[in-house]
């Protein structure tokens, strides 16, 4: 007891879905943009409205590819319950506790229903790391030693190597191969890039089609964690159930919209070559390279000797 009273929460909180890795990341392609728009008046006719599009879209893959790495609602679930709210202590409380899922770890809510109950307020967002430069463990073990409410530790206790659901192992392992494959995601989207500045726009198509799979894979390592079977997270009748996030979604949305504009850009080059040209403005380079004179200057000298 701290004074008489139980421990006050001292460590600064991290939210449950952005954090600052994520909104850097969101800054970076915000730059990024605003110094593409800042250079679109320089270009000429249609090409404008081409060049606009393609650099926008883009920069959404890349931005999706790479934000998603650091959010926290790839799986995500709340619950609303009467609980006991610290250890050794009868009082109750009315709360909402909530379950998000990253690829780095999870972070479970607690969130008073009101925030002001029991002379406190109630309102807690707590991370807990499973990468494999982490240890879950003890990170478990400092919550239980600042004197984490009852709610946030039973929660994340399900996850722990000493817990009988066994889910930490599976969920690090699939949220590691998940990262891996969306990071070669991203490298593929780089590549893609490079070879539509060049006048190789097929393999540009084939690369965003790499892409989309990549993208695709990371969805398939992660959704494997419904292999294992998840241990019932109970608070008196309520159970907390979890789902599929914004993020999940957003990648397969991402990865799908890849896989539309890779097709659309191979079947464009066999069937169609002159109107992929046209909207990655190479046809008119190719026009002035091969344009014929339209007007011929004759020297009287020479037309008077007949040569």
């Amino acid at each position: 007891l701290f004074d008489g009273i139980y421990p006050f929460y001292l460590q600064q909180r991290k939210v449950s879905v952005f954090d600052v890795s994520t909104i850097i990341v969101i800054v970076v392609f915000l730059t990024l943009t605003c110094s593409f728009l800042l250079i679109i008046p320089g270009i000429r006719g249609r090409a404008r409205l081409y060049w606009t599009l393609r650099v926008l879209l883009s920069l959404v893959v890349g931005v999706v590819i790479v934000a998603v790495q650091f959010t926290g609602d790839w799986e995500t679930g709340w619950v609303k319950a009467n609980t006991s709210y610290k250890s050794f202590s009868r009082a109750m409380v009315n709360a909402n506790i909530g379950l998000h899922v990253g690829l780095a770890g999870v972070n479970v809510t607690l969130v008073g229903n009101p925030v002001n109950q029991v002379n406190e307020t109630i309102n807690y967002n707590e991370h807990f790391a499973w990468s494999f430069d982490a240890d879950y463990d003890h990170s478990y073990g400092e919550g239980r030693e600042r004197g984490l409410p009852s709610p946030i530790l039973y929660v994340a206790e399900k996850f722990t190597t000493q817990s009988p659901c066994g889910m930490l192992r599976q969920y690090r392992i699939s949220s590691h191969y998940a990262s891996a494959t969306l990071w070669v995601a991203f490298c593929t989207w780089l590549i893609s890039n490079m070879l539509f500045s060049m006048p190789v726009l097929v393999y540009g198509g084939y690369m965003l089609l790499v892409t989309g799979a990549f993208m695709i894979f990371s969805l398939l390592s992660f959704s494997t964690v419904r292999n294992s079977l998840m241990c019932p997270i109970q608070f008196g009748t309520a159970t907390l159930r979890i789902g599929y996030g914004g993020s999940f979604w957003l990648t397969l949305a991402i990865g799908l919209l890849c896989f539309v504009a890779g097709i659309t850009v191979v079947a464009l080059h066999y069937f169609s070559l002159d109107l992929l040209k046209t909207f990655f403005d190479l046809r008119e380079e190719k026009a002035e390279e091969y344009q014929e004179m339209t007007e011929v200057y004759v020297n009287p000298h020479f037309v008077n000797k007949r040569l």
